[in-house]
């Protein structure tokens, strides 16, 4: 006989990312139109462990939706990886008399969560909160589009500068492991060559490219990075080394850091994490577990936690093709 879902519980892990606020809500808000209760857990996994647990409902979460951040806070948690802090953890929860818990977050949060289960049979649904997009199992993560859109357009404000002084920029975006915002945004942001993890360019190929664009009438580049590429040890090594082979280029960096984390979730996240708020709750009603919610084709769908830790989402190749198609 499958428990019956009376309270639920959701925190934020790992990263920030902007819309985690608009999926908290949908969480809350989804748990009250079914008549359940609610609790928030600050400070993810950590605070889960510290017993940092509050009681919230639909007024907790009015006026978030368009805020940055997570009001849940986020920390990392050597503590969780031990079994004494799991099992503080579990005693708080059931303390608490909470019967499912979502999870917002990137992989290091759901390994967690599915460690968790497997030790205590505790309903879990993950809800995938990344900008890097790299989460397998959901074309899109929470705050990935609106890091696109913040890095597009400090792109564009660099450009402006690159343009007037005829410089080279290469733009160093966040990806430690995947290129989707590096591609993506390069593209969208006209860049005239994009570095990824995926892909090896070569240096030397990367010269050339970077000289046929200035033969060809180019006085300024643009040049995006993500920072996980290997191309050179680092993008000021990269940067440096493409100076000394082309000193006619006037060459500078950016590191783009933090701030791609920031700001207003955009109309896309907010909308998308809303949607996967709600389904998270109707699933844990449902008796479903171990389970993270996605997007497929605009379709909500769901990925059992451990394909989606340990498959890939890949780079579309179209983008790929289109990018060097744009690099002409």
């Amino acid at each position: 006989m499958e428990k019956i879902i009376k309270k639920i519980a959701v925190m934020t892990s790992g990263g920030d990312a902007p819309g985690m606020n608009a999926a908290i809500r949908s969480v809350i808000r989804a748990a009250s139109y079914y008549k359940i209760e609610s609790l928030g857990i600050y400070r993810g996994y950590q605070g889960l462990i510290e017993g940092d647990i509050v009681k919230m409902d639909a007024r907790s979460v009015h006026h978030i939706i368009h805020k940055g951040g997570t009001i849940l806070k986020t920390a990392r948690s050597d503590d969780f990886r031990t079994k004494e802090g799991r099992k503080k953890a579990y005693d708080n929860l059931i303390e608490h008399e909470i019967d499912g818990l979502v999870i917002i977050g990137g992989d290091g949060s759901f390994t967690g969560g599915m460690i968790f289960n497997e030790e205590y049979n505790f309903p879990i649904i993950g809800i995938p909160g990344t900008i890097d997009n790299d989460i397998y199992g959901t074309d899109f993560t929470i705050g990935y589009d609106t890091a696109l859109n913040t890095v597009v357009e400090v792109i564009d404000k660099i450009r402006d500068t690159a343009s007037s002084h005829n410089r080279l920029f290469f733009i160093e975006v966040m990806g430690r492991d995947s290129g989707f915002i590096a591609l993506n945004a390069g593209i969208g942001a006209g860049a005239e060559e994009i570095l990824i993890p995926e892909e090896d360019l070569a240096i030397e190929r990367l010269l050339v490219s970077l000289e046929n664009s200035r033969r060809s009438g180019k006085t300024s580049s643009i040049v995006v990075v993500a920072e996980g590429d290997k191309t050179g040890e680092n993008v000021f090594e990269l940067a440096a080394y493409v100076e000394k082979h082309l000193p006619q280029y006037d060459v500078k960096v950016s590191i783009l850091g933090h701030m791609q984390r920031g700001g207003s979730p955009s109309c896309f996240d907010r909308v998308m994490a809303s949607r996967m708020g709600v389904k998270a709750v109707e699933l844990l009603i449902d008796g479903k577990t171990n389970l993270m919610v996605g997007i497929r084709n605009n379709k909500m769908d769901t990925t059992e936690l451990e394909r989606a830790i340990k498959e890939h989402h890949n780079i579309n190749s179209e983008i790929l093709r289109i990018s060097d198609i744009m690099s002409v």
